[in-house]
């Protein structure tokens, strides 16, 4: 169609701009030096032997919950190799600590003719699992032309997104039909697909649910824990700019009410650290910074914590955390991960990337909105303030956050029929050997 050969078109001829731009990322430390490559579809590894199962993940989030997928295939089915791509720096850091044996990382190409036809005759995938709702035209008309099996898997469609692809019917439909199954996160979810052409539309739920908590170091934990001793906490998580400033007001309120309290932030860009720290001690703040490696002392008021997947230290070490990107209009983040890891939750109001899971959270009382710094400090200040408040949050959410540890299962049987021409499971194999 029109718009794809455009789209191809100008993809072709734009490889002087793709490569300039993405020089001044790696320049920026949003590209690996090292595997640079990689986004023009130059493989950094050999192709494994055996049937091939190529999961695509943009980016930090979507990678994370694919996790438990991931790991149940390799037990289960282990005839199967499995390829995860990714377009982030930091994903790629993540999953190299977090894949499970047998699972390679790649960056995705950049989808430029050439490059993502390079990529698909190096690695030759059997079956592409694409998760949630990064559609990239060359990528998906190539895996259609070659008549690769797809499944869009943990499927979101925003309203905002619903809304913009509502403009390009036949684009969006043509590329939705390259995926022979749709698992959508929702019913809500659903029903946008079926509305833009995806055929064989199914809701098996969101797989974040599956997704255990954050990891933490053992040896690290005890540590800061020591460092901060009966020192009331609350955390800011993945924050993002415009965020720390309203964080750090609602921290100049909180402390005239609870002595030595401390305010840990995490941004959702590490890279940012630095300047948070330095935000903070412009507004009188005692800071230290994680990544200087400035311990937290008996006056420390703000700790930046700007580490590479250390959610899961601090949310063991807070009694509350804020979740960032809902106070500004980017779409919120998990709250699953704070709830199975024991802490009252407050957001923001701009959680469309979490709409379903924000809304059981909220129908349960597990969760609160807040709109600034006033509202911020009040419910911290509540839940910090009453113990009995805190805990009945803590238990709600963590129910909610429990509730459906059987997705994982039901997207497991959804995929069976394309697993089953690749590899059997292991139970059946030694049941045919048997």
């Amino acid at each position: 169609m029109l718009a794809i050969s455009l789209y191809r078109a100008a993809a072709g001829l734009s490889a002087p701009l793709i490569r300039l731009f993405l020089l001044r990322r790696r320049a920026i430390g949003k590209e690996d030096p090292a595997r640079l490559s990689e986004r023009f579809g130059i493989a950094s590894c050999p192709r494994p032997a055996c049937p091939l199962v190529w999961v695509h993940a943009a980016s930090v989030g979507e990678s994370l919950s694919v996790l438990p997928l991931l790991e149940r295939l390799i037990a289960e089915r282990s005839a199967l190799g499995i390829l995860v791509t990714t377009g982030t720096v930091t994903s790629a850091r993540l999953m190299a600590d977090r894949l499970p044996p047998g699972a390679t990382h790649q960056y995705a190409p950049i989808d430029r003719p050439q490059w993502t036809r390079r990529f698909l005759d190096h690695w030759r995938p059997d079956l592409a699992l694409w998760v949630e709702s990064e559609f990239w035209p060359n990528l998906l008309t190539e895996l259609d032309r070659r008549a690769i099996p797809a499944v869009l898997v943990n499927a979101r469609i925003s309203p905002r997104s619903f809304d913009g692809w509502r403009r390009f019917p036949r684009l969006i439909r043509t590329l939705l039909g390259a995926f022979d199954l749709s698992l959508a996160q929702s019913t809500e979810d659903a029903a946008r697909l079926d509305a833009l052409g995806a055929e064989n539309v199914r809701c098996s739920g969101n797989l974040k649910f599956a997704a255990p908590p954050p990891p933490a170091n053992a040896a690290e934990l005890e540590r800061l824990r020591a460092a901060i001793g009966p020192r009331p906490v609350w955390l800011a998580a993945s924050t993002h700019p415009g965020e720390e400033e309203i964080v750090l007001a609602a921290q100049r309120e909180l402390a005239g009410r609870f002595p030595g309290l401390l305010s840990v932030i995490v941004p959702r860009h590490p890279t940012r650290g630095a300047r948070i720290a330095g935000l903070g001690r412009e507004r009188g703040f005692a800071v230290a910074l994680r990544s200087a490696g400035d311990p937290i002392e008996p006056a420390t008021e703000v700790y930046v914590a700007d580490g590479m997947g250390e959610l899961g230290l601090f949310y063991r070490l807070a009694r509350v955390a804020f979740l960032g990107g809902s106070l500004i209009p980017h779409g919120g983040q998990n709250l699953l991960e704070a709830a199975k890891l024991g802490c009252a939750v407050v957001h923001g109001p701009h959680m469309s990337n979490f709409r379903a899971v924000c809304a059981e959270m909220t129908a349960a009382n597990a969760t609160e909105e807040v709109a600034d710094a006033a509202s911020l400090a009040q419910r911290i200040g509540a839940m910090l303030g009453d113990t009995a408040l805190r805990e009945r949050r803590t238990a709600a959410a963590r129910r909610v956050a429990s509730a459906k540890d059987f997705i994982l299962d039901d997207v497991l049987i959804e995929l069976a029929p394309f697993l089953d021409r690749l590899a059997p499971r292991l139970s059946e194999a030694r049941h045919a050997r048997a």
